[in-house]
């Protein structure tokens, strides 16, 4: 999940690889939304080994009300810090 801020814009996507994807949206490489508003701290990330799991989730998280996707941020991020050094 990226942000441009706590009470910013969200985008939720999938990957099969998060540190490219992630640069990716953070240097704008890719026309899309998040370069359109300038959402580019990762501010959560789930890893799972089954794409499709992934992808379910994916479609779930989407789903939620934005309160409920920035307290499930704001559960472990306290501070909104940006997680892209954090990637295993």
């Amino acid at each position: 999940m990226l942000a441009l801020k706590k009470n910013g814009a969200l985008y939720i996507g999938v990957t099969n690889d998060l540190v490219r994807c992630v640069h990716e949206h953070k240097t704008n490489a890719v026309k899309s939304f998040t370069s359109r508003y300038n959402v580019h701290v990762l501010m959560w990330f789930e890893i799972y080994a089954d794409p499709l799991t992934a992808i379910t989730r994916e479609k779930e998280l989407k789903k939620w009300r934005r309160e409920w996707k920035v307290a499930l941020i704001g559960a472990t991020n306290v501070e909104w810090h940006d997680l892209y050094a954090s990637i295993p």
